[in-house]
């Protein structure tokens, strides 16, 4: 076969460090479409992004040439240093070090870009802590609960 067919698509979870408060509603629509840009600049393809004043949702199609890894280390990076030059009052922001990512099947991509959307909703009844960890059970991935915030 010469040529490779993917269709590599992640719902992604991450946090401001220490889960600070730091997305306020004035921010979070830039640094949005930032956050897409730099997605697309990587070669992907942004499907929806949303969240609260302290985490963010992502919906997106991956290249395969470039791992979860390095794309997030390149997102991250990015969006902190344009956060501090946008907003002057946002020179402590940056993100926490981890990350959730969860492949997601075509069949499943309309009930995420679903949930994202209902992010402020979804988070009046349950904290980002409670949510990371149901992301974490319903993919059955192993953690421990001592660990998990440190």
């Amino acid at each position: 076969m010469p040529r490779s067919y993917t269709n590599l698509i992640y719902h992604i979870v991450f946090s401001t460090k220490d889960r600070r408060p730091l997305i306020s509603p004035e921010k979070e629509g830039r640094l949005y479409e930032y956050i897409g840009g730099i997605i697309r600049g990587l070669g992907g393809i942004l499907l929806m992004i949303n969240g609260v004043d302290d985490h963010v949702h992502i919906l997106a199609k991956l290249r395969p040439d470039r791992s979860v890894s390095d794309v997030l280390r390149d997102l991250k990076s990015n969006a902190s240093g344009w956060m501090h030059d946008v907003f002057p009052d946002a020179r402590d922001f940056s993100w926490q070090n981890g990350y959730g990512a969860f492949s997601v099947g075509p069949t499943e991509i309309e009930r995420i870009k679903r949930y994202i959307a209902n992010q402020k909703i979804h988070h009046g009844k349950q904290s980002f802590e409670d949510e990371f960890v149901e992301l974490l059970t319903f993919h059955a991935i192993e953690f421990d609960r001592r660990y998990l915030w440190t």
